[in-house]
């Protein structure tokens, strides 16, 4: 269900709408006609390419299924059909999804693998692969917290409405009021949900419920329902409802509605969540690691093999964090004696979170000089991009200060993937309301990272992907998406980037960052580590300020194996890469290298590396 996966899809509702995309439809012509050609000189070949046409259509078919079994799913997607509903959390529908996946396991299980082109079995692997592991996981579903400071209905049904459910017509207005007429229905289910965990004894920490009770609080403050100025809702609406062409009277009809349904269905609807929630929070406890759930050990072993596509263990997972943490510390002492600092590594560390040099002030001009430097940190890069790649994205991309609404308890930076009708770029948040939390030294890093070349390249381009299945163009692997991510933070210091040593500092520490995951995502969840420690273990190996480790230990807690995804990712890029330039030498091209890796849309690590062998043995035989 969309609660409880990584939404990041966007494609035209013409796009979606149809059983097989354009894009589909050009293979299809494409591998017809070279099945024509070859049928004189082998008989089989037309079967082949029929039986690929067919799984292309199963694969498409089985996207959408799922894509229209969720409202919520449809608005990233610019699906306007069930735009009035929410999703269905229930219990009876998680039931309902096993099922229909089961089915799907079957059909595709029916296709002759044997007579799949190349890129067809892959799709074929992969999505029977997904379905296995959906149905495998079913049994570890209660094993979440629904509401967190991470993520959760509670922030994420405000977030849609704002950022996702446009209004260019009444209707689109209707919907709106319609989907906050749906609210109590919603909260009702989430709730049933939150007390059917507490029953197994999922519970999240105590730390967790202050969050959740602030942010919808937030939601709920704010005209109409006091006289302070308009909430976040009210002001989103108003200010669409205002941009229609309609008259006065209609506009003030819908006005009137959805100032209803604000009073009558959304401020209940939150105030008995808040209720529910508070009832949960009495029986929380301080234990945080994923080991205190039922058979938690099982579970989080199982998380971190979906996480990194890898059979890594918890501890072989712990030691390549605390190795990585030595190598980058050493490589921080050069840069401390490039700026001739006088004094240990953890002095240093406190000079870089203290000195008020690299800290923007927390105003208005503070903030938009922020968001001005980053975005001409894009710019440059973008560019630069010749250099290093053959493909680029058709989407824009802008950056953007995160919306005050969830400031306080969204992450530090994100990236949200752009439309394919091109009417939304992708956007690169950064969370401005701690100004501390965002010094300038890291803030070429982090636009890099979660824009160009990072986030935006990988999921523009594997949006627009041609001659592949939806379900990959817009699917998710972690460690190959956040992996790419934290390569790309080192990419353009190899092009001369990063001029700033400070600003390289900063590439080091976020990398830091990354490699102390490891140590304290395995620490706490199977190590039995504290809150407390795994905050501590943060402090004393990086510069970065408290509140970041505090903030960062509560993500862990909350998601147990995500955040070793990033190094882990990283690091099998560059092995691959290395392998590469090793056995090509001079034939070896780095933007051929990257057409590699971005070329197929994301996929298992060990997926990637059988690309990249193929790539080598090509090039080599070219």
């Amino acid at each position: 269900m969309f609660e409880y996966k990584k939404i990041a899809l966007a494609v035209s509702l013409v796009l979606m709408t149809t059983a097989c995309s354009d894009a589909s439809k050009e293979e299809a012509t494409k591998t017809t006609a070279e099945a024509q050609n070859a049928t004189a000189q082998n008989g089989t070949q037309h079967t082949a390419q029929t039986e690929s046409e067919k799984a292309n259509k199963l694969f498409e078919d089985i996207f959408m299924e799922n894509v229209m079994r969720s409202p919520m799913y449809q608005s990233y997607l610019g699906i306007k059909e069930d735009q009035d509903k929410w999703d269905d959390i229930s219990e009876a529908a998680a039931q309902e999804e096993l099922e229909l996946q089961k089915k799907q396991l079957d059909r595709v299980k029916a296709l002759d693998e044997s007579e799949l082109n190349k890129q067809t079995k892959i799709s074929f692997m992969l999505m029977k692969q997904k379905l296995e592991n959906d149905i495998a996981d079913f049994k570890w579903r209660h094993h979440n917290y629904p509401v967190n400071q991470m993520f959760g209905m509670h922030s994420s049904v405000a977030s849609l409405l704002i950022n996702q459910h446009g209004i260019s017509s009444v209707d689109d207005a209707e919907d709106y009021i319609s989907r906050l007429n749906g609210l109590p229905g919603l909260f009702d289910q989430l709730a049933e949900n939150l007390e059917l965990r507490a029953e197994k004894g999922i519970i999240a920490p105590k730390f967790v419920y202050p969050y959740v009770i602030s942010d919808s609080e937030n939601i709920i403050t704010g005209a109409p329902f006091d006289d302070g100025e308009a909430s976040a809702l009210w002001a989103d609406f108003s200010k669409k409802v205002d941009e229609l062409d309609v008259d006065d009277s209609q506009r003030d009809e819908l006005l009137n509605s959805a100032k209803k349904a604000l009073l009558e269905s959304v401020q209940p609807a939150y105030e008995n969540l808040i209720t529910a929630v508070e009832g949960i929070a009495e029986q929380a406890t301080t234990k945080d690691g994923a080991w205190k759930l039922p058979n938690g050990k099982k579970f989080y072993n199982n998380a971190l093999k979906r996480t990194t596509t890898t059979d890594l263990t918890a501890d072989e997972i712990h030691q390549i964090g605390l190795d990585e943490v030595d190598r980058i510390h050493e490589e921080m002492r050069g840069i401390m004696k490039e700026v001739e600092f006088d004094g240990t590594l953890q002095e240093f560390f406190v000079h870089m979170r203290n000195s008020e040099e690299f800290i923007y002030p927390s105003t208005e001009e503070g903030r938009k000089r922020y968001l001005d430097e980053a975005t001409a940190y894009i710019d440059n890069m973008r560019g630069r991009l010749d250099e290093l790649f053959i493909n680029k994205p058709e989407a824009g991309l802008i950056v953007k200060a995160v919306e005050p609404f969830r400031e306080k308890s969204a992450g530090k930076a994100f990236y949200q993937q752009p439309s394919m009708d091109g009417t939304r770029p992708g956007t690169y948040y950064a969370n401005l309301y701690d100004m501390s939390s965002m010094p300038t030294y890291q803030m070429e890093a982090l636009a890099y990272h979660e824009g160009i070349p990072g986030h935006h390249m990988q999921i523009a381009i594997q949006q627009e992907l041609e001659g592949i299945p939806k379900f990959r163009r817009f699917g998710r692997y972690t460690a190959y998406s956040e992996g790419w991510g934290l390569y790309t933070e080192k990419l353009p210091k190899e092009i001369g980037l990063y001029e700033d040593p400070y600003s390289d500092f900063g590439r080091l520490a976020m990398e830091l960052w990354r490699a102390v995951r490891l140590v304290v995502d395995t620490g706490i969840h199977d190590k039995k580590w504290t809150r407390e420690e795994g905050i501590d273990f943060y402090v004393n190996n990086t510069p970065n300020a408290k509140a970041d480790a505090v903030k960062m230990v509560e993500r862990h807690v909350v998601m147990p194996s995500q955040a070793t995804a990033y190094k882990i990712g990283m690091m099998k890029i560059l092995e691959l890469r290395e392998k590469a330039k090793t056995e090509l030498g001079d034939a070896f091209d780095i933007r051929e290298f990257h057409d590699v890796v971005l070329g197929s849309g994301p996929v298992p690590l060990n997926i990637l590396e059988q690309f990249v062998n193929d790539y080598i043995k090509e090039t080599k035989n070219s």
